[in-house]
């Protein structure tokens, strides 16, 4: 009998992929295999969560009839070659027609087109827009930015809507989030799941097979099943929600978790869809549990950027992947995987990602993304980085974000201007540098900060560049003001020769 198998990859774990499946004739195929878990060396963590979330939901679909072909990566006889596992499934169902969801990875997608076999690559349910809606909407503007995709996503979805109003009279309440962390915050811990069986025998088999990769996977506490991620959703909107606006940007030295939801890991691998994390921060408005400008923050970050991103990756690949604006091209230094500097503020956003394959977004925009801008790290190679180290890093998430917004390689593609920064805005939005090494209030010299010498060199090396860009006016003002301009750049010069070699 004919029809068709779903094959599911490792981050579509949902079963709208599933929502024509006809139990009568249809099956599915899972298999975990090299070139769709491990395009580069990721996290141990993010491994763990991968293979364990995809055992999980295979077992799900057995317990409610599916038909299941499952390959497991330490299985006797696995290929290890996409071609060979699909021409045996295919062998073995010769009549059926073989469907999967859009890849996240744009090289994945090429490498199914060239296999020659009967492969239907169809839109992936995971996401609010599909990259032909996008491509549509990109061809009414000069300049793509995200707040008018994301104003077109809000009606569309009547998301926060009085009839064609936003709720409240604005789109926006990013004036009233983003505040200083108060002396003393506290914020609530992240709800962690147990290990069971399943998740214990994929901690051992990462431990033995990905000994070489960055992490550790022991300390596994994340979710791997449907009904734990939808826990952690009502967990955050229950205890973080309503101050996740007022501190989403803020930093804490050993509080990586802050009010952040957490979610992004199961949203990105299928275990949580956008509209459910939507509606349900949309609920807790209407019940007055959390208020508008934190609920508009956090719906914004899934139905604008999150969208918005995933539009930018399909409009742009593959050129997109080989922009450098900047002409960067230093080398990525040891202590992004070892934690070994005196900067107080990488040396914790480093330190817990190794030991989470987390930090958040402002950890990751302003610390790590910052200073790869700052001081000119290839792109190539700070993008590698992003995707090997955080467990919700996906091609399509992971490089529209480095390329884009951390280090305007794009050359503003997706952001008005280089998000670039001096340490004064690392000392407002953390405590990091209370008990920093290095002086905050320092220019230059072996006791300055780096970011602040490292932040005007950046502005004076890029100014034929960037200085008619008319949001960096005020700062090309300040550049021709600024006193000891010469040591500062001398400082910026000796730091960068020593912690990056050519």
């Amino acid at each position: 009998m004919s029809g068709k198998i779903y094959w599911i990859l490792s981050d579509h774990l949902h079963e709208t992929h599933l929502k024509d499946f006809n139990p009568s004739c249809d099956v599915v195929f899972m298999c975990e295999f090299n070139e769709d878990l491990i395009p580069v060396k990721h996290h141990k963590k993010k491994l763990v969560l991968v293979i364990s979330g995809m055992r999980h939901f295979a077992r799900t679909l057995i317990d409610k009839k599916y038909t299941v072909h499952y390959v497991r990566l330490d299985d006797p006889d696995h290929s290890h070659s996409i071609e060979l596992e699909l021409k045996k499934v295919l062998q073995k169902h010769p009549d059926h027609q073989l469907h999967v969801g859009m890849p996240s990875y744009y090289g994945l997608k090429e490498t199914l087109k060239d296999l020659q076999l009967p492969i239907s690559i169809v839109d992936n349910p995971q996401f609010l827009s599909t990259p032909d809606e996008f491509s549509s909407w990109s061809e009414n503007y000069k300049v793509l930015r995200m707040e008018y995709f994301y104003r077109k996503m809000r009606v569309k979805y009547g998301i926060l809507m009085d009839d064609q109003h936003p709720v409240g009279g604005k789109w926006n309440y990013d004036a009233e989030n983003r505040k200083p962390p108060n002396e003393g915050l506290d914020s609530p811990p992240p709800l962690q799941i147990n290990k069971d069986d399943i998740t214990l025998e994929v901690i051992q088999l990462v431990n033995d097979k990905f000994k070489d990769h960055f992490g550790d996977a022991d300390d596994f506490h994340y979710a791997v099943t449907r009904d734990d991620a939808i826990r952690v959703l009502k967990h955050f909107i229950q205890q973080s929600l309503p101050l996740f606006g007022d501190y989403q940007d803020a930093m804490i030295k050993d509080n990586v978790w802050m009010y952040h939801s957490h979610i992004s890991f199961y949203l990105n691998c299928g275990l949580l869809s956008p509209i459910e994390c939507i509606e349900t921060a949309e609920e807790a408005f209407e019940k007055d549990h959390a208020p508008i400008a934190a609920v508009e923050g956090f719906i914004r970050q899934v139905l604008g950027w999150r969208e918005f991103i995933r539009g930018i990756y399909w409009l742009k690949m593959p050129e997109y992947e080989h922009l450098n604006a900047l002409n960067a091209n230093h080398s990525l230094p040891q202590f992004y995987w070892d934690a070994n500097t005196k900067m107080n503020c990488i040396k914790d956003a480093v330190e817990t990602t190794h030991k989470n394959a987390y930090a958040h977004h402002i950890q990751r925009l302003m610390i790590t993304g910052n200073y790869a801008l700052l001081t000119g790290i290839a792109p190539k190679a700070i993008n590698e980085w992003y995707w090997i180290v955080y467990a919700d890093a996906y091609h399509w998430v992971e490089l529209p974000n480095v390329i884009g917004m951390a280090t305007f390689s794009d050359g503003g593609v997706l952001a008005s201007k280089p998000y670039a920064a001096s340490g004064s805005y690392i000392n407002k939005m953390s405590n990091y540098c209370k008990s920093c090494h290095y002086d905050i209030k320092l220019k230059h010299g072996e006791k300055a900060c780096p970011f602040n010498y490292l932040y005007w060199s950046f502005i004076q090396k890029n100014q034929a560049l960037l200085e008619g860009n008319p949001r960096m006016k005020f700062v090309f003002n300040q550049l021709k003001k600024l006193k000891n301009l010469p040591e500062i750049l001398e400082s910026a010069e000796t730091f960068i020769k020593t912690n990056h070699p050519k």
